[in-house]
């Protein structure tokens, strides 16, 4: 290869790489040969010096496409190589990629503008003075090819690090934002659509970063957003309410003196012809109210915004969905109709904050944006905007003729979108509105008994309350009916929307369905026959709720016979690699916890299953061959989930079979595990043993404790709250069953919770209550070790149980709480008003011997307490407080 300062191509090498990049872009070639190839060539140092000639001149005749695909490999060979490079070949590439930015082909311009973006990444402005330079020379040409080049090279640097451009950089007497922005803004009047659009955009990502040199242009950069804002290019039109919505969401200020013209605006936006600026106005809605801007603002435009917004939940003729809905279940589902599904780890403890958005994956389009622009705004405004829709969605809903049947959708979206926010307005009328639902359940338009399906769902809370009158029982019936029917429609989408609006009857009807269990399990199971594979998916969910929600009243023959059958007959079939596994053992899951010893009958085979599982996926990690599948954490996180429902169904039944496997072994690896979602469903299950067969345990106590505790310090816990949350859960669990045998991990421990009390306001809800019973269960299994440091503890510890509700856990807390006062009474001086706050938090002591033993803390202090201290500190406590107190008699 020849010197690097004077760095020629060679003709041969040249020839190769270009015939390999030739068959590279080939649609029927050899892709992983010639990646190999490409990859041979990479080893070479000078293979990037290359690329870049190859883009920049091509050989005699080269296609575009090849010096385009020149280009792209160069830019992802850069990313990770740049900074190892010599520097003189790093100087070669940036010297052949400034000319380039007045290629005259735009998609070479293109290429070479997001190479340069990724070079500023790597090595920053500062080692490359003459890109700056360049890029000025180019914008202030007057040439068209070259302003473009640099616009566009500039735009992608502003996308991806706008924070390079406004630091300070040695050698550059300002920061280059500041050089930039008034040509930037000069732009706005060109005559050319491409630099109006790319100027604007790049002025744009810096709303957020908002340096000096644009707050001080905030005014010209307004008047030049209004002059834009009726440009003849949909794409500047666009980027105008891009720009609207970010600055009411971040300087909201900027806008004030203007917002009604903005407001104005983004209506007329709304209704525009071009789809796209009418999708992007309709975020501003969202937005505007999210952004918490006074309601007023937007009151008087309202008659005028819920017309628009309701015309545009009408499906467009392009809309996809109106494809699908032609798709009978004798249609076979295609690989991309089948989502990636997600298990949530088992979670002990409130709610899990780490939310899953089923709705990630789908099109986000004008109908969905405007019927969550109508949501947002039935919750800030409620009832008031009633009198401009109700008649609108009434005059759509009259229609019957074939063609205006997308009118007739739209309202009954527009209905299921104002659920909950004007749900005051709507109760009066909600029997009328849900008796004329109900016939739309069996609608000829298959879209139409879809949406049905959804909106009466989200008037299911109604629906359940009602029960009680005659009436409402009849709708209930008719609902719950028609919902059943349409989980048989041969129509795929309906199929889908009918067990989605079941699954959320099912959660509020709850024990209302037990009269029902026969003809609901007669018409899932019948869906289970007839479902294909991403269909079959909600049926497991909607049994798995139904497990939920009537609980034990499962528990009966007749019922188990119509259920089980299908169920391990599909268990059977599929193999241990079949992904489709996961939401059978999520159902299963939930049947086990609702049958309760009720699924002993059921048991070994699940069980066993579930060790095979988690021990042919911890060889598959470290050797996929003679596993004989391949590795995908997700088999150990739903065998893991459904041992721990055994284990909660079974109780101590589940102990023989934990005895005669090797679970043990296998939990403690999981628990040390490097996924934090094995971590999460192992902890939870070390939780659920402990309670019920903590004896298996015991061989390995010191193992387990020491790999939990290690989930607890606080960067640890702060990374993956759920882990340490259920760790944390499980330690208090053991602790009350071992007893003293946790003593040598004890102080670990408890230095571990106070660390993570005290840092309350800044971590997860569920993992300060659990980390308050803990150390309370710590306290009472071994309260001479915790209690000579209670008083660096109580008052963050006293907070965390005033949090927590009734229930047997917090009764251990405060055994604890009591055991330490009795062993070390002057370590709580100091913190008794919390102490006395704490206590006030029950509802009622239920359990005797602890309201007695609370007492005794209570008039422990008062005796204590002399010559009027007691007094003292009860006058500082506040009256709801103090009458809580009374019924212990102090």
């Amino acid at each position: 290869m020849a010197a690097a300062s004077t760095w020629q191509p060679q003709e041969e090498g040249l020839r190769e790489i270009c015939g390999l990049l030739e068959q590279h872009i080939s649609p029927s070639s050899d892709k992983p040969r010639i990646w190999q190839q490409l990859q041979h060539y990479s080893q070479f140092p000078d293979f990037n010096n290359y690329l870049a000639f190859i883009l920049a001149h091509g050989q005699q005749g080269t296609r575009v496409e090849i010096r385009q695909a020149a280009g792209l490999l160069l830019k992802n060979n850069l990313r990770s190589a740049f900074k190892t490079m010599a520097p003189s070949y790093q100087q070669y590439i940036k010297s052949e990629l400034l000319p380039c930015l007045g290629a005259a082909d735009r998609h070479i311009r293109s290429t070479v503008g997001t190479i340069i973006s990724v070079i500023v990444q790597q090595g920053r402005v500062e080692g490359w003075p003459e890109l700056l330079q360049a890029l000025l020379q180019c914008l202030e040409s007057k040439d068209l090819t070259h302003m473009e080049g640099a616009m566009d090279a500039l735009s992608k640097i502003c996308e991806d690090i706008p924070q390079e451009l406004d630091s300070d950089a040695p050698g550059l007497a300002e920061r280059p934002i500041n050089i930039f922005l008034p040509r930037l803004l000069q732009f706005f009047q060109s005559p050319h659509a491409s630099l109006r659009k790319l100027s604007l955009g790049s002025i744009n990502q810096f709303i957020m970063l908002m340096p000096t040199a644009l707050l001080l242009s905030m005014d010209q950069y307004l008047q030049g957003l209004f002059i834009l804002a009726h440009d003849p290019a949909g794409e500047v039109r666009k980027l105008v309410c891009s720009a609207f919505i970010q600055l009411i969401e971040i300087r909201p200020s900027f806008l004030e003196q203007h917002l009604r013209n903005v407001v104005e605006y983004m209506l007329q936006a709304n209704k525009d012809a071009d789809d796209e600026v009418a999708l992007e106005a309709c975020e501003f809605w969202s937005v505007f109210c999210e952004a918490q801007m006074r309601p007023d603002s937007l009151r008087e435009f309202l008659p005028r915004l819920i017309p628009v917004l309701l015309s545009n939940m009408a499906y467009a003729e392009d809309d996809e969905s109106l494809v699908d809905a032609e798709e009978d279940d004798s249609f076979p589902d295609r690989d991309q109709d089948l989502k990636p599904r997600f298990h949530a780890s088992r979670f002990h403890g409130g709610e899990n904050d780490e939310d899953d958005d089923d709705d990630i994956i789908n099109i986000w389009n004008l109908r969905k944006c405007s019927a969550a622009a109508l949501d947002i705004l039935s919750n800030v405004f409620g009832d008031e905007i009633l009198p401009t829709l109700m008649p609108l969605v009434q005059a759509k809903m009259a229609t019957t003729d074939d063609a205006s049947w997308k009118d007739r959708e739209a309202a009954v979206l527009a209905l299921g979108a104002i659920a909950e926010g004007c749900i005051n307005g709507l109760y009066p009328h909600l029997p009328e509105i849900v008796s004329f639902l109900i016939p739309l359940l069996d609608d000829k338009f298959p879209l139409i008994r879809s949406i049905t399906c959804w909106t009466l769902s989200r008037y299911s809370k109604f629906i359940v309350q009602n029960i009680g009158r005659q009436q409402g029982h009849e709708q209930f019936d008719k609902v719950l009916m028609g919902f059943l029917r349409r989980i048989l429609d041969t129509n795929k989408r309906v199929q889908e929307a009918a067990c989605s609006a079941f699954a959320t009857l099912e959660e509020e009807a709850a024990e209302e369905l037990a009269p029902r269990l026969e003809v609901i399990l007669q018409h899932l199971m019948c869906a289970f026959g007839r479902y294909q594979k991403r269909n079959l998916r909600i049926v497991y969910d909607a049994i798995g709720t139904l497990a939920d929600a009537v609980g034990g009243e499962l528990d009966q023959p007749r019922y188990l016979e119509i259920l089980m059958p299908p169920l391990i007959s599909k268990w059977q079939q599929l193999s241990n690699s079949d992904k489709d596994l996961f939401p059978l053992l999520e159902c299963f899951t939930s049947i086990a916890q609702a049958l309760g010893p009720g699924f002993s009958q059921f048991a070994g085979p699940v069980f066993q299953r579930c060790i095979d599982l988690i021990q042919a996926q911890q060889l598959a990690k470290v050797d996929p061959l003679s596993a004989g599948v391949q590795y995908d954490k997700e088999f150990i996180v739903c065998s893991l989930d459904l041992l721990s429902g055994l284990a909660e169904g079974l109780g101590g039944g589940i102990e023989s079979l934990v005895g005669q496997s090797n679970l043990r072994d296998l939990l403690l690896q999981c628990c040390a595990d490097d996924a934090f979602d094995i971590r999460q469903s192992a902890f939870a299950l070390l939780g659920d043993l402990a309670k019920v067969c903590p004896t298996h345990l015991q061989p390995r106590l010191s193992e387990f404790l020491n790999v939990a505790v290690k989930q607890l310090n606080t960067t640890e816990a702060k990374e993956s709250i759920s882990v340490a949350n259920n760790a944390c859960w499980a330690i208090g669990e053991l602790a009350i069953k071992v007893n003293k045998e946790i003593t040598p991990v004890v102080m670990t421990v408890v230095s571990c919770l106070v660390s993570i009390l005290q840092q309350a306001e800044r971590l997860n809800k569920s993992l300060i209550e659990n980390s308050a019973i803990t150390l309370g269960r710590l306290a009472w299994v071994c309260p001479e070790l915790v209690s000579p440091h209670m008083e660096h503890f109580m008052q963050s510890w006293c907070i965390a149980l005033s949090m927590i509700r009734d229930d047997i856990e917090k009764e251990d807390a405060f055994r604890g709480l009591c055991a330490m006062v009795r062993a070390n009474p002057s370590g709580g001086l100091s913190s008794l008003l919390y102490m006395c706050k704490a206590i006030a938090s029950w509802h009622e002591i239920r359990n005797e011997d602890l309201h007695n033993e609370v007492c005794q803390v209570l008039h422990g202090y008062k005796q204590m307490l002399r010559n009027g201290a007691w007094e003292h500190c009860m006058s500082a406590l506040e009256p709801p407080v103090k009458d809580k107190l009374a019924k212990y008699q102090v």
